[in-house]
């Protein structure tokens, strides 16, 4: 719990920034006393921080005043949505001497264009009411987390967050058109649009997205929609080995096409987890080495989509790349079998702290990756638990590392950490893969980035921060 503050004792230069933050929003929108640990602390309850004050501006004009004002006074901010990261990215340092700039009041739904297959949201709005928006016109936005109840759409496109409909739809990314910033300065860059093409010079919108808050202040975003499907249809099946899921995604692109939007693997361990902790939840298949969550969207009906997952796995069945199915019957199980998948973080947090991993490699080098960095985890560190789950049709793995049973968690992590990530990422970048697929830098990954990433590629990313936010304002110790 954080103790109140006493404003009487701060530096007359922290006192008159106050001041002028509250003339920008309101003094009620600038939080310094009781409990702030909702801002402060991480998801994970990792990273806490404390932060000078709490500030939650009602709009881009008011994020540009803020920003100005931390300018002047050479302040740092540190920008916040839904506080749903994995990478201790969003929430300040401890010395109390940071801005937190709460983007949740901005949370309108500002203009949907059916015709051009668009929506145009607040920063601040949540990933689930730009779906619903969307599908109450009949249209999709497909992108799709675990945590899209309480995410925003500025967190997902700072991260550039993927999910489970990469394999079709592409990443945060590719869903958005345009841009509304406020730069480090505070300046607003409009680049609000909904053109699927606009060659004029560099795109700035691929630069902030994925910077998280490094680079500038993301207040609204232009989104790409799509037609709904005529019908969803989700499968579930047990393969022998990962090489034999790696064989059943390739059977399932070549007879489903584009209508494959979901491709998912679970090993054992994970899935025993979410059965130890949520065992009221239904599993349509036994327990077995590797499960795998299938998803297809159909433009025709749900009778034909039916057949082609039926063909598809009888075929599957047939070629021995799968041992059993299960077909959802109704939108009830397609849930159940949705939530044994999104129910493997949940399951973990719940089993303790853990050693996380979220790599992407080559789809046709996972299951060598697999192989051979379970043997070396094995052989390092006697009865360690892999839990290893993600979305295999886009090469993401979440690979991670529980500590064995009857340790305790915090102290396998304290004592196995650097150990841990160093065998895992060096064989990731050994089979040509990525430390980080979707969930960012932050400051957990910050020393791995310098270890991993090209020497030219860290001095171009420095350039670029060092121009576009020349005083390192913007979320400074985060990502560099």
């Amino acid at each position: 719990m954080r103790q109140p503050s006493h404003e009487g004792g701060i530096r007359r230069a922290d006192k008159t920034l106050l001041d002028e933050l509250r003339a920008a929003v309101a003094a009620e929108q600038v939080l310094t006393e009781g409990d702030l640990s909702a801002w402060e602390v991480d998801w994970r309850r990792r990273y806490r921080g404390r932060a000078l004050c709490v500030v939650r501006p009602g709009d881009t004009l008011e994020v540009a005043a803020v920003v100005r004002a931390c300018a002047r006074h050479g302040a740092a901010i540190v920008t916040q949505g839904g506080n749903t990261g994995l990478v201790g990215g969003s929430v300040p340092d401890g010395s109390g001497t940071q801005v937190l700039l709460s983007l949740a009041r901005m949370n309108r739904i500002r203009e949907l264009d059916v015709l051009n297959l668009t929506l145009t949201v607040d920063a601040g709005c949540l990933l689930q009411q730009a779906q619903q928006a969307a599908s109450d016109c009949g249209l999709l936005y497909p992108l799709r987390l675990a945590s899209e109840g309480s995410c925003t759409i500025g967190g997902t496109l700072a991260t550039n967050a993927g999910g489970t409909q990469v394999l079709r739809y592409g990443n945060a990314r590719e869903l958005c058109l345009g841009l509304e910033v406020v730069t480090a300065d505070g300046e607003v860059w409009d680049g609000l649009h909904g053109l699927r093409k606009d060659n004029t010079g560099y795109d700035l919108r691929d630069l902030l997205i994925g910077s998280e808050g490094t680079l500038g202040v993301i207040t609204g975003a232009t989104l790409k929609l799509y037609p709904q499907p005529a019908a969803v249809t989700t499968a579930m099946a047990a393969t022998p080995t990962l090489a034999s899921a790696v064989r059943l995604l390739d059977m399932a692109r070549a007879r489903l096409g584009a209508g494959l939007t979901g491709f998912e693997v679970m090993n054992g361990t994970a899935l025993e987890l979410v059965r130890r902790h949520f065992p009221d939840g239904a599993a349509p298949l036994p327990p077995g080495p590797w499960t795998v969550l299938l998803e297809q969207s159909d433009a025709e009906s749900a009778a034909h989509a039916q057949g082609l997952f039926e063909s598809l796995l009888e075929a599957a069945l047939v070629d021995g790349c799968i041992c059993d199915a299960a077909v959802a019957a109704s939108l009830a199980q397609s849930a159940s079998m949705w939530r044994l998948r999104e129910g493997i973080p949940l399951a973990q947090a719940a089993e303790g702290l853990n050693i996380k991993h979220d790599i992407a490699v080559p789809v046709s080098r996972i299951p060598a990756f697999v192989q051979h960095t379970d043997a070396a985890l094995h052989a390092r560190l006697p009865g360690v638990r892999l839990v290893n789950f993600g979305h295999l049709g886009d090469g993401n793995l979440h690979y991670n590392v529980q500590a064995p049973p009857g340790v305790a968690a915090a102290d396998f992590l304290a004592r196995h950490e650097a150990e841990v990530n160093a065998l895992v990422y060096d064989a990731v970048m050994a089979h040509g893969g990525s430390v980080s697929a979707e969930h960012g830098i932050g400051v957990l990954k910050r020393e791995a980035l310098v270890r991993y990433k090209s020497p030219v590629a860290l001095q171009m990313m420095r350039a670029i921060k060092a121009a576009l936010d020349p005083c390192n304002t913007m979320n400074p110790g985060r990502l560099l």
